[in-house]
């Protein structure tokens, strides 16, 4: 059903302002429709409600029913107009493409949310085409992720990440151990659990992959219980870069005769991809040129930690008796935040990427901005900085003395630590910052 507010967006009561509202707000003064993509329960929905004065909901069987029947139903009310769950029927999507392109490309027209990755090549079994333009100049695409730290209000906020590229720092304090990582890593960055006992909040994880083998599988076509290997096999495998290979023996619990083949496997990898529940982090080099930026094999990263904890049968209790589990969880927490805050910042090419070379010196996060970039490394806690920071002084040295790389100093390197109670520079240039003090 279609809802109108005449001079008011429909914020929902209660509703726990994002770091993506800016970023949302400027696009809608120069695009026609902008996009929300992102997991289930990431927020999605709230955060268009609170951009818009209309609303037409796809999940409801009434708006559904008439959306069909007169598509162009969808598209009617005060704008900006929010069509929430547009995947649900995917010709809305070519149908607020010409709208906009009618009206001149007219700013603020149209918000849309989806839970899945647009789709635009020939299906498979039916031989047509989800949709059948991208929506490249009309629709502008931002992404959305479970809330960070900071946006819960577990951060402090005193440690920005752009103002680490602008040279801004101060110190600042902070008071986080191993058992809260554990909890953050647990309960995961879903708006609904903020303010909810533990207890609580980790159910919604549980749900979400619940949800995930029962609905969203099989509405693809895809068998859940391979779906469900996969999941698993990719959080034995956490943060780490596995081999279709690797993947295949840890679905089939090493029985070559049911491993399932490398086309199976990335089908499913791919569905997976489109429906926000894991995400690549690509490899990084130097030089601009270089073909090994596309070569090195990308790293999986669950969008939330809780869905690996989940699927790892984790608890706080049991991870602070598995340290190599909860750093592998702490490391996808920090990607999500790092993820989710670069995705607020204008312009193009602003990404996070991982480095590792032939000589086995590596770096958690390569985070590119504005064609500047900081290598970053992760650790549970401060024990391990001192070897962190040299490995990073390292990397700088390396890429520098490189003639090829043609590339200038890092704005900055910076170890993001989960137990710590000061945010600081040492004498090397090193930050240590607890991700308790961090936000975009």
């Amino acid at each position: 059903m279609t809802h109108s507010a005449r001079s008011a967006t429909l914020a929902p009561e209660g509703y726990i302002p994002r770091l993506i509202d800016e970023r949302l707000s400027f696009l809608l003064e120069a695009f026609g429709a902008v996009e929300i993509t992102g997991s289930k329960w990431c927020g999605k929905t709230w955060t268009g409600l609170a951009h818009a004065r209309s609303v037409t909901r796809l999940d409801e069987s009434n708006a559904y029913a008439r959306a069909v029947e007169a598509p162009e139903t969808a598209l009617l009310g005060d704008e900006p107009h929010l069509i929430d769950e547009w995947q649900e029927l995917p010709l809305i999507w070519d149908e607020v493409r010409r709208r906009v392109d009618q009206e001149a490309n007219r700013p603020g027209e149209f918000i849309l949310t989806g839970s899945t990755r647009l789709k635009i090549e020939n299906d498979a079994q039916s031989g047509r085409r989800e949709v059948h333009h991208s929506g490249a100049g009309r629709i502008k695409r931002v992404s959305m992720w479970p809330m960070t730290l900071a946006e819960e209000g577990v951060s402090n906020g005193l440690v920005s990440l752009k103002g680490l590229f602008d040279g801004e720092f101060r110190e600042a304090e902070c008071d986080s151990r191993l058992e809260d990582v554990a909890q953050w890593c647990c309960r995961g960055g879903w708006p609904a659990n903020v303010g909810r006992p533990y207890e609580v909040a980790v159910e919604t994880a549980a749900s979400h992959l619940e949800s995930l083998f029962d609905v969203s599988i099989p509405r693809m076509g895809l068998d859940p219980q391979t779906a469900s290997s996969l999941v698993m096999a990719l959080a034995l495998n956490l943060a780490q870069a596995p081999t279709t290979k690797t993947l295949a023996a840890d679905m089939a619990h090493s029985d070559e005769g049911s491993m399932p083949a490398r086309s199976t496997i990335e089908r499913y990898l791919d569905a997976l991809r489109r429906l926000f529940i894991v995400h690549d982090v690509n490899g990084w080099s130097a030089p601009l040129r270089a073909k090994a930026r596309t070569r090195v094999k990308p790293k999986r990263y669950f969008v939330d930690p809780s869905l690996a904890a989940v699927a790892l049968r984790a608890t706080p209790t049991r991870l602070m008796e598995d340290m190599q589990t909860l750093g592998s969880l702490f490391e996808t927490l920090v990607m999500r935040d790092l993820s989710a805050f670069v995705s607020t910042y204008a312009g193009m090419g602003n990404e996070v990427r991982y480095y590792r070379d032939d000589a086995g010196l590596e770096a958690d996060a390569i985070v590119e901005v504005d064609g500047r970039w900081a290598a970053i490394e992760v650790k549970l806690s401060e024990a391990k900085v001192d070897a962190a920071a040299d490995a990073l002084v390292r990397l700088e040295k390396k890429v520098l003395a490189n003639p090829q790389a043609r590339i200038g100093r890092p704005a900055f390197l910076a170890v993001l630590v989960g137990r710590g109670s000061v945010a600081y520079r040492r004498k090397d240039g090193v930050y240590v910052i607890p991700v308790a003090t961090l936000t975009a």
